[in-house]
């Protein structure tokens, strides 16, 4: 009797899944999805008990990475309440799905509250949700290769290389999140486009555009700011960006768009002086030494300051702010009170995710995330930048795009770069007809022509204005002669 030709492992596994012979504790090892329930009820329950948690998990997983169907019911419950800026806890997410007749789908209250004390550490909970996105993954994986191990069994006619590509561009659609729904086809595109437009014309809607409060940089800009824009304002010291960026940001919370304000430079008592200022047009030296105020001035005072206690403005002076820091508190405000226009006051003092990296480095990767937030929230950005000295050794010191310093990347990842320039400032010879000018250069303007707006800026009150209609602006033919007196030999 001749020897029998053993057979491979491989070959073995093949006929078992042909013939379906595998025994139940082999198809059992097979078939059991990678799953971590524990972390899913963890992400659940910290969610239910602490709702900021969602700024830290909310960009790493969705309702599919779940496994258990209960969860991702309710993941979907937390997910549209916290949109919706509202709270989202054992109570609520039970009510919010009774109204869609799923509350006992999931199990009722009761399964609710023992997720909401089902919470190992709430410090934890970005790595319980890394589990849940890890678990997901592999979940895909098992499917995509079940797949793939069909076709390869089961060729149907078609080519080898065919059956690869297939192969490939499935596994390569796992974690890059890829679907049909993030191509948008052209009809599809401008339809919207057409729908917003008419909308928008017939008054249904109001148009996504955000004033400045200033009306000839509004005209310059197409009509004002846009969600997803960031804005680089950029200037010298003691040129006016911070009272340009507090001017635009107070404006905009005024119109009734909640408006958050990053100092890294000024504490909050200074903002807010400044913008009682502002507001009430009592000179700011004498906001900051009350005892020097005017009995007419206590009128002003009061109007101000119950204008600033309605305004949707929010006023953050952390230090050693960093890019992920920005993103989390950011997500926290637009949770909370639907943030519309962010002002980061400035570039140079934020840090990057790692301080020992390279300082173009780190503005890249500052910039590239400001962008990145402004599209995921819809935010208009604007971003504060501190120009280089090279500006001042030149006869026209308006600055220019080559004067970002330390990284390309700012004007690469702008949509709008603004310059400042008084010239008073630059030059105090000036007559008195240029202490109140200011001049802005729209240097890059990514949907429309850069050009050059004139202002007011007035110092008492660290406010910017429009120039008045009517008035003369002052000629620049004298301040270039005075900037270069060689030129009047």
């Amino acid at each position: 009797m001749s020897a029998r030709t053993p057979i491979s492992e491989d070959e073995a596994f093949r006929g078992a899944v042909l013939n379906g012979s595998l025994r139940n504790d082999q198809a059992g090892q097979l078939c059991m999805p990678p799953m971590s329930i524990e972390a899913e009820s963890s992400v659940l329950g910290g969610l239910l008990q602490d709702n900021a948690l969602w700024d830290i998990v909310g960009d790493l997983v969705t309702k599919g990475d779940f496994y258990r169907h209960e969860h991702k019911v309710i993941f979907e419950a937390i997910d549209e309440l916290i949109k919706s800026m509202r709270p989202a806890d054992v109570v609520t997410v039970y009510e919010h799905l009774q109204r869609s007749h799923k509350g006992e789908e999931i199990g009722g209250l009761g399964y609710l509250n023992s997720l909401a004390q089902y919470v190992p550490s709430a410090a934890n909970t970005r790595r319980y949700a890394e589990l849940v996105r890890e678990r997901s993954i592999l979940r895909r994986l098992l499917a995509v290769s079940r797949e793939i191990a069909t076709a390869a069994l089961n060729p149907e006619g078609k080519s080898v290389n065919a059956i690869l590509e297939a192969a490939v561009q499935r596994v390569m659609a796992i974690d890059a999140g890829a679907n049909d729904e993030d191509w948008q086809p052209g009809g599809t595109g401008i339809a919207d486009v057409i729908d917003r437009m008419q909308a928008e014309a017939n008054g249904k809607i109001k148009p996504q555009i955000i004033s400045t409060g200033l009306k000839d940089l509004d005209e310059r800009l197409d009509g004002g700011m846009r969600p997803g824009e960031v804005i680089v304002i950029g200037a010298r010291p003691s040129m006016g960006k911070s009272a340009l960026g507090l001017t635009i940001g107070v404006t905009t919370a005024g119109a009734g768009e909640p408006t958050g304000y990053w100092s890294g430079e000024m504490p909050r008592p200074q903002l807010w002086n400044r913008a009682l200022s502002m507001l009430s047009q009592v000179h700011l030296s004498r906001i900051k030494r009350a005892n020097r105020l005017l009995d007419a001035d206590w009128p002003s005072i009061t109007h101000g300051a119950e204008t600033i206690r309605c305004l949707p403005l929010y006023v953050n002076d952390k230090p050693a702010m960093t890019i992920a820091k920005m993103r989390a508190t950011a997500r926290g405000l637009k949770r909370k009170r639907g943030l519309r226009v962010l002002v980061v006051d400035y570039l140079g003092l934020m840090d990057g995710t790692d301080p020992k990296q390279p300082r173009t480095y780190q503005l890249e990767e500052i910039t590239k995330g400001m962008k990145q937030l402004a599209k995921e929230l819809g935010l208009a950005v604007i971003l504060l930048v501190q120009l280089s000295r090279k500006v001042e050794e030149r006869v026209d010191q308006m600055p220019i795009l080559s004067d970002l310093r330390d990284s390309g990347a700012i004007e690469q990842d702008a949509d709008i770069v603004i310059f400042v320039h008084r010239p008073w400032k630059a030059k105090p010879d000036l007559g008195d007809e240029w202490k109140y000018y200011a001049r802005l250069s729209v240097a890059k303007l990514r949907d429309g022509e850069p050009g050059y707006v004139d202002l007011m800026y007035v110092g008492e009150n660290t406010r910017f204005g429009d120039w008045p209609a009517g008035m003369r602006v002052p000629s620049r033919a004298q301040a270039a002669r005075l900037m270069n007196p060689a030129s009047q030999l």
